[in-house]
């Protein structure tokens, strides 16, 4: 998934445009835009939504962002939503594998309740967004065969430090948050899960949005969350691997083929070992071309 937008999920009228904004993935939002008053009504759009947008041949994935286990909101979720049968739930405010683990016991249980095959639905969880979800981002591993993808977030975890902003005045994040970045896409690395970067709020700075898209996509990132259709071309455009990258990654594989044997291959006059060989697989493996 190179693009998640975020949809509020009580609003009927947006998530039907969210079919046709391009993303991968739509995350109908049951969390932080929804109001608690509202919380029971956008459950029950979310659900309807969901299994008529699942009908759908070609269709972004759908994605659920539940409420956290803090809010004693979770099982009120999950007792709609799953009988829609989203292809994922977003969980947030994860503190580590054991919270993956438990949601993950939630979601069996709901599964059974309405006859579908265990682990069907997957996760994607929001590793950072508590102080103390920090210490615990190396934990995820084997946590759950249904975790998919760890992303991250700076609007909670700056509300939890008490910190008056997360980014400086050029718009890039502070200390805190930039380590909150890099422990998830360790973290995700520890895990064998995608890395999902987070949301750029100011929708219509598109150069920004483009320079933070290179820069996690350079760090190693491979998608990017969204809070406006208008960001999704962008994000696609640059989490798409070019064709002079694809290139690049068939001549090295093509190289190491011609030399099972080799620790390291030359081309073009530089030397590649096996780590550039590894990479390249995974690019190809992104692409879905061999």
């Amino acid at each position: 998934m190179r693009s998640l937008l975020f949809i509020p999920g009580d609003s009927p009228k947006k998530l039907d445009k969210g079919m046709t904004s391009g993303a991968d993935a739509l995350i109908v939002d049951l969390e932080d835009s929804i109001s608690p008053e509202r919380k029971s009504q956008a459950r029950e759009t979310a659900l309807a939504f969901i299994k008529q947008a699942g009908t759908s041949k070609t269709r972004p994935r759908l994605l659920v962002r539940i409420n956290g286990l803090q809010t004693g909101l979770t099982d009120a979720d999950l007792d709609v939503i799953v009988a829609g049968r989203p292809d994922a739930i977003m969980f947030p405010k994860a503190e580590g594998g054991a919270a993956v683990t438990h949601c993950d016991a939630k979601l069996t249980a709901r599964e059974a309740m309405h006859g579908l095959p265990a682990g069907s639905i997957t996760m994607v969880a929001i590793a950072t967004e508590t102080a103390k979800a920090l210490f615990l981002a190396g934990t995820y591993a084997d946590a759950s065969p249904r975790l998919t993808g760890l992303t991250w977030g700076a609007e909670d975890l700056s509300v939890e430090l008490g910190a008056e902003a997360n980014r400086d005045k050029d718009g890039n994040f502070l200390d805190p948050y930039r380590l909150a970045r890099s422990l998830c896409l360790a973290g995700a690395a520890a895990a064998q899960v995608q890395a999902i970067d987070t949301v750029y709020v100011d929708f219509r700075n598109e150069s920004g949005l483009r320079r933070e898209c290179e820069e996690a996509r350079r760090d190693g990132f491979t998608g990017k969350m969204a809070i406006h259709p208008a960001q999704v071309p962008i994000i696609n455009e640059v989490f798409t691997p070019t064709a002079e990258a694809i290139a690049k990654a068939k001549t090295v594989i093509a190289a190491f083929a011609a030399d099972p044997g080799a620790g390291t291959v030359g081309i073009g006059g530089l030397m590649y070992d096996r780590p550039h060989l590894e990479r390249a697989k995974l690019l190809l493996a992104r692409t879905n071309q061999s």
